[in-house]
């Protein structure tokens, strides 16, 4: 997490916290509104594999070639005739624990990869798959003891959640 938040990294804390991370694991960088000199400091340090951005921050990126990118498009914007291959669907901003529009969601994720954001949490996960079919789901605030802090049982309990949905054992 590379945008501003209690869970803020610096890119070689993200270097260093990758460091044992077996490589055929994906390191995301995720970004909002980053400075060129910003997303080019987290490729050199990091070198992560994707950039998770909002859309309208690519028009102004020069993104590294071999940096694959997944934009965020929020709930409540107009969205393009054409979407990518993948997308993270979210509410309006970041962070705020609130969930975004599911019913949309299931609209999007009919015509692409949708990874679902926003309110995520372990008690509403199985039914945000239900409704939505995402492609994948996205949580941060949504299993921290206090803000910042992740929870043990609550990421078990959300990951549990989260594949019973998907493998249809949710109604």
């Amino acid at each position: 997490m590379f945008a501003e938040s209690k869970r803020r990294v610096t890119a070689v804390q993200a270097a260093e916290l990758a460091r044992d991370v077996p490589r055929d694991i994906l390191r995301v960088a995720v970004m909002l509104h980053p400075s060129q000199a910003e997303l080019d400091e987290v490729w050199s340090q990091f070198r992560p594999d994707v950039l998770q951005t909002d859309v309208d921050d690519l028009a102004i990126l020069q993104v590294p070639d071999g940096l694959q990118v997944t934009p965020v498009f929020r709930a409540g914007r107009a969205l393009p005739a054409t979407l990518p291959t993948r997308l993270l669907f979210e509410g309006p901003v970041s962070g705020t624990g609130e969930t975004t529009d599911w019913s949309a969601a299931a609209e999007l994720a009919a015509r692409t990869q949708l990874i679902l954001a926003g309110g995520l949490k372990p008690a509403n996960v199985a039914e945000a798959i239900a409704i939505a079919r995402p492609f994948g789901v996205d949580v941060s605030s949504g299993v921290e003891a206090r803000p910042g802090v992740k929870d043990p049982q609550k990421i078990y309990d959300f990951v549990r959640n989260a594949r019973a949905a998907g493998n249809g054992a949710v109604k």
